[in-house]
């Protein structure tokens, strides 16, 4: 505590934020409570400043966002956000409380035992959480299809002549259906249309991506992406508003393991053992590396659908593509050969895919990094 710094812990909630104070002077530790909103916040931090000097603070990440974060530096004052998940913790620690987690908080901030998260700017928020609204209706839209096929299913009712659901066919047999029951209609219906308006707010939302993919900061990177095969629009948004600030990955390892791609390991003295990927970070990145690796098992060529892609786009960003598709393509089918389990194989590939994405973010003359 020498250093002249005075470290807060905030605890946050909807309704208000817990703090523990730890001066630099060795004093016992101060507890404080104030509402959650941007008003308290600025009292908050002027209020300290005033008092202990040089204040720095930090909270864990949660469903309050980045919100307080931003109030707080926008007096001058440091605040970082810390990762929950890699917060140190007793085994025999069994009390929570909000004024608990705030000492806590502040206790390991100052031993320096907490681990940053990067914060996304207020452009780059608002970008993923579009995208992710998007993902968000298309669940919507998953499960209102299974509750119609549900009600079908119980009535006794199949489309006759129809191989596929929700094809052209199928939706005309849904529209021609004639239901003996009023109740049976009125709920039909309602399911019917909250689906047909599901769609037409998917196709809203879609437009709305492709067109924030088409502007600045977005449209250089998302050509370079579409680039790779298996890889368009929205899933370039994706994986771009996911990794927020890619350029602090200084090597394709890092990135494969904030995506949770690398395997875990526990291994002691002479013994090494290797499990199942460590499944940590960003989960809506690596569902679309997930899926993207699957198109690497056809054999490696260029679509007329990927040639209109890379119209425009730089040479050495189809060439590291047309690398990456031919070696993910061997990588593939050889560990296939070997034995390997289909679903271990699409995420070994999926983690080699992780190198050439980084490669091609970094920008030009990068090398991609063993993988």
């Amino acid at each position: 505590m020498g250093n002249g710094i005075t470290y807060v812990g905030l605890d946050t909630s909807k309704e208000s934020i817990v703090g523990y104070v730890l001066s630099s002077d060795g004093a016992p530790g101060v507890e404080f409570k104030v509402p959650s909103e941007r008003t308290a916040a600025r009292k908050m931090v002027r209020k300290l400043g005033r008092q202990y000097g040089s204040v720095s603070f930090c909270y864990e990440a949660g469903p309050c966002g980045y919100q307080l974060q931003r109030w707080i530096r926008a007096e001058g004052a440091p605040c970082v956000v810390v990762a929950p998940a890699l917060i140190p913790r007793r085994p025999g620690e069994k009390i929570k409380t909000d004024r608990r987690d705030a000492k806590k908080l502040a206790e390991l901030y100052r031993a320096g035992l907490l681990v940053e998260v990067h914060p996304p700017t207020l452009q780059a928020e608002a970008v993923r959480d579009l995208v992710r609204g998007r993902e968000d209706l298309v669940e919507d839209m998953r499960r209102m299809k299974q509750r119609i096929l549900s009600l079908l299913l119980r009535r006794g009712l199949a489309c006759p002549g129809v191989k596929g659901y929700w094809g052209v066919g199928f939706w005309r047999w849904l529209r021609s259906l004639a239901w003996e029951e009023e109740a049976d209609r009125a709920i039909f219906s309602d399911y019917l249309l909250g689906l047909e308006q599901a769609q037409d707010r998917l196709r809203q939302l879609e437009a709305r991506i492709a067109e924030v993919a088409a502007s600045e900061p977005w449209a250089e990177r998302v050509g370079w992406l579409c680039c790779l095969r298996g890889i368009k629009t929205l899933s370039a948004m994706t994986l771009l508003s996911e990794l927020h600030g890619w350029e602090r990955f200084r090597t394709a390892r890092e990135l494969m393991s904030f995506l949770g791609l690398v395997p875990s390991e526990h291994s002691s003295g002479e013994r090494e053992r290797r499990g199942r990927i460590t499944g940590a970070g960003n989960i809506h990145a690596r569902r679309i590396l997930i899926e993207t690796s699957q198109n690497y098992r056809v054999t490696a060529r260029v679509t007329p659908a990927l040639a209109k892609r890379r119209q425009g786009q730089p040479a050495w960003v189809i060439a590291l593509a047309d690398r990456a598709q031919q070696r993910l393509n061997r990588r593939f089918w050889r560990l296939l050969a070997k034995g390997k389990l289909h679903n271990k194989v699409v995420v070994a590939v999926a983690r080699e895919l992780v190198g050439f994405i980084w490669a091609i973010l970094q920008g030009p003359r990068t090398e991609v990094a063993a993988a």
